[in-house]
């Protein structure tokens, strides 16, 4: 009996990981997993950035589910036929809806995959164990996403002229997205998301990255009655700290903590790293944590 890492294409296009069993060449799903984590990249990534952590995850007996967010990674949609955030976030919606009643998973969003978590959240409480947010964009309720969290931390870098070095902002192609696309730079990849990750995971990442919308002009996104306390509020949410982090640096990281009373707080704090990209420059010590953290979940019934 041996257990192989399969990628699995489901109907709603969403590229996802689980553990499988095989046994004479057939393979039958593992039944056994402890906890279920839907992983949400962030912007311009993919479903591959997770790599590292969801390897570990289904090494230990959990399912991992590692989602391209439309547009993005290996998603086949074109960037401009993605024209507002729900779209964007469609693989994590359907994704969440499908979960068999019962089963409840951990959401964990990076990056601004926190968007996305927050509004899978709002709108499958009932689904969510807990949604955790690592250097994420998390939104307050009562307040819009795109307000809480790319507008308030446009205005945080703005002190500082060069923060996204090469970033590049391209055409609109689409006339009916608002905005334009961002893609990450080569320089500012290397200095404020992957400096302390392995080479080899900035060359992957280089060779990978694609244009993105942050879409902060998006109805959903200015919608300051999205988030409610029944919903998104009533749900178990986290922020984990990452003190090396350049891209979304730790003061803004508790700037958004501040702005939402009762979320716990966890930290990824070591001398050389991790960085930005915490699931690869410290997929140990973060897979270790959001375990712990869905242990707890359990605890709580």
């Amino acid at each position: 009996m041996i257990f192989i890492l399969r990628v699995i294409h489901t109907p709603t296009n969403a590229d996802h990981c689980e553990l499988m069993e095989t046994n004479c060449g057939h393979a039958q799903p593992k039944h056994a997993a402890r906890h279920h984590f839907v992983l949400v990249h962030g912007l311009c990534h993919g479903a591959w950035c997770w790599y590292k952590a969801a390897t570990a995850l289904l090494r230990a007996g959990h399912r991992a589910t590692a989602l391209d967010m439309a547009g993005c990674g290996a998603h086949p949609a074109r960037l401009a036929d993605v024209r507002t955030f729900e779209e964007y976030s469609r693989p994590l919606l359907d994704a969440v809806a499908a979960l068999p009643p019962g089963e409840r998973a951990v959401l964990v969003g990076h990056s601004h995959g926190g968007c996305s978590v927050a509004l899978a959240a709002e709108r499958f409480p009932e689904k969510v164990a807990a949604a955790v947010f690592v250097t994420a964009s998390m939104p307050a309720v009562g307040r819009s996403m795109g307000a809480a969290t790319t507008n308030e931390f446009l205005k945080f870098v703005a002190a500082e002229p060069d923060f996204f070095l090469d970033t590049q902002e391209l055409d609109q192609e689409n006339p009916e997205i608002p905005g334009r696309p961002v893609i990450f730079g080569p320089k500012f990849a290397a200095q404020r998301l992957y400096q302390f990750s392995p080479a080899e995971d900035l060359t992957l990442a280089l060779s990978l990255l694609r244009p993105a919308n942050r879409f902060n002009e998006d109805a959903l996104m200015r919608d300051e009655k999205l988030l409610t306390e029944a919903g998104y509020g009533s749900v178990r949410r986290v922020f984990v700290v990452v003190e090396g982090d350049l891209g979304l640096p730790a003061e803004f990281q508790r700037r958004m903590i501040a702005l939402s009373p009762g979320v716990e707080v966890e930290a990824m704090a070591a001398a050389g790293g991790p960085d930005h990209m915490a699931m690869l420059s410290g997929p140990e010590e973060l897979v270790e944590l959001l375990v712990r953290i869905a242990n707890k979940c359990s605890d709580r019934g």
